[in-house]
């Protein structure tokens, strides 16, 4: 049976037996494993996809599989990029963190290609274990986040300093960056630009201030990344 698969493969590689093939595979597919449950485990659940998941679990044996069909035969590799260059991968965009899980994927991939299992192993494990320790320390997260608030008041609440001492024990720091009027002129809408320690109660900071602004509406929201 191993002569019969050999005679096939033959045209491919020379190299290549259905042992050392299965062999590939099979470790390709192991690392694709450990790294898919390294992004299942660090991925936030407001951006995890289980498409990504399963691409990155098939992405280690495709690539090992190409890697060990063009070994080392150039003018195969010119066929080959020529045949990937007329695919057009089309997605949403995602995690920026997802472009790095393919690049890990990528490499393990290539380790298994080139026969370099152990080396794949443990650049797997070594970077798996990385990620694992920065996503459950919360590492690298920022203290302080940067929100816009828009405050709208009736026109007989003099806003000038109306809520200055809400704002300093809520936030970091404050400015009042746009004033305008609305509902016909009967209202007034404050435009604030806060920043905020991260973690904040902000029920308590949204319900001292609806309290001092006679409940009419309060917005406060994340500011648009530049």
């Amino acid at each position: 049976m191993d002569n019969l698969f050999n005679n096939v493969l033959v045209n491919l590689s020379s190299d290549i037996t259905v042992t050392s093939a299965l062999i590939t595979i099979f470790a390709a597919a192991i690392l694709g494993v450990m790294v898919t449950v390294i992004y299942y485990k660090t991925q936030d659940d407001a951006v995890y996809q289980r498409s990504m998941a399963i691409t990155l679990l098939m992405l280690p044996v495709i690539l090992s599989v190409i890697i060990l069909f063009v070994g080392s035969n150039i003018a195969r590799a010119f066929s080959l990029a020529g045949t990937l260059s007329i695919i057009r991968f089309r997605s949403a965009p995602g995690d920026p963190k997802d472009i790095g899980f393919i690049f890990f994927d990528i490499a393990a991939g290539l380790a298994c290609g080139v026969g370099l299992y152990a080396y794949g192993f443990l650049f797997v494990l070594i970077l798996g274990i990385l990620l694992v320790i920065v996503e459950k320390g919360r590492f690298f997260e920022k203290k302080y986040i940067q929100k816009t608030l828009k405050i709208t008041i009736p026109e007989n609440l003099n806003y000038e300093g109306a809520f200055d001492d809400i704002l300093k024990k809520y936030t970091k720091k404050y400015s009042l960056m746009k004033i305008k009027t609305t509902d016909l002129g009967s209202l007034f809408e404050l435009n604030y630009h806060v920043t905020m320690e991260a973690g904040q109660n902000e029920q308590e900071f949204l319900n001292e201030l609806r309290v001092r602004n006679g409940n009419l509406n309060i917005i406060l929201a994340v500011s648009p990344k530049k």
